[in-house]
């Protein structure tokens, strides 16, 4: 595979299966990702939260393979501008969608995310928590402590079900 292709891959497949904003991901350092505790935090967000999700399986492997191609890279998806990470997606977006004939932004794939886990009676909480909004303006979610490790089930869940909706087997094994 092309590396671009890879790099392309990798980015949708991240916003995916944890349905993260564009920045969020384009943002991504290394240092924030627990590979051994299969943790990614997004110290700073949209809302101004931090984001702490646990890694499905397929994540972890995806991550994994990525960290092998450029062992001592700062970002997951480095750039060749003034930041130093990706930044603008739209190019890659345009490809993939001449490619497949499906028209798609980055915010579709997190809506579809939330969907696949709402579909599996996630509970609502759980889901707020999961794409980063606050639950403070709603008293009960005021008094729920969601941490990450109450996240993980829910994770692997949503995963193994796009897998399984996809009825495509996605290879991120490492090559040697």
């Amino acid at each position: 595979m092309h590396q671009e292709e890879g790099y392309v891959r990798d980015f949708l497949l991240i916003a995916l299966f944890t349905g993260m904003r564009r920045s969020e991901i384009a943002r991504l350092r290394w240092e924030f990702i627990d590979l051994e505790g299969r943790v990614l935090t997004v110290p700073t967000t949209k809302n101004g939260d931090p984001l702490e999700l646990p890694l499905s399986d397929f994540l972890f492997e995806l991550l994994l393979a990525r960290r092998d191609d450029d062992p001592e890279g700062e970002w997951v998806f480095p750039g060749r501008g003034e930041t130093g990470h990706m930044v603008e997606t739209k190019k890659f977006y345009a490809r993939v969608t001449k490619t497949s004939g499906i028209k798609f932004t980055l915010h579709d794939l997190r809506r579809t995310f939330v969907t696949i886990a709402e579909s599996l009676d996630i509970p609502h909480y759980a889901l707020k928590r999961l794409l980063n909004h606050r639950a403070d303006s709603d008293v009960t979610g005021g008094y729920i402590v969601i941490d990450v490790e109450r996240l993980r089930a829910p994770v692997e869940r949503v995963a193994q079900r796009i897998l399984e909706l996809t009825n495509v087997r996605f290879s991120t094994a490492r090559t040697a």
